[in-house]
């Protein structure tokens, strides 16, 4: 079954994510993932959620997802990512 990785982020330094965006997109392409959303603009339609950046990506199964997020190729990336934003990321099994 699919797996959606919602991610809410809040950048620090712009110029270090940067570098975090460019080693994403390989990192997931071992594990068949693919941006569904990436740092599109929000508009809240209830509550007070209002993300600075959201990112969505899909993944063949919540165990691709979990493996990829464990990866070597995704462990670089997210040290960057540590260093240069705060982020909340949750995996939820798609329909």
């Amino acid at each position: 079954m699919p797996a959606l990785v919602l991610v809410e982020v809040s950048i620090h330094d712009p110029e270090l994510y940067e570098s975090y965006k460019k080693l994403t997109p390989g990192s997931m392409l071992p594990f068949g993932g693919k941006f569904v959303v990436r740092g599109a603009q929000t508009e809240s339609l209830e509550g007070d959620w209002n993300p600075e950046r959201l990112v969505i990506l899909e993944f063949p199964s919540v165990q691709k997802a979990k493996d990829w997020w464990n990866s070597e190729e995704y462990t670089k990336a997210k040290n960057i990512r540590y260093q240069a934003a705060k982020s909340k990321m949750l995996v939820v099994e798609s329909l």
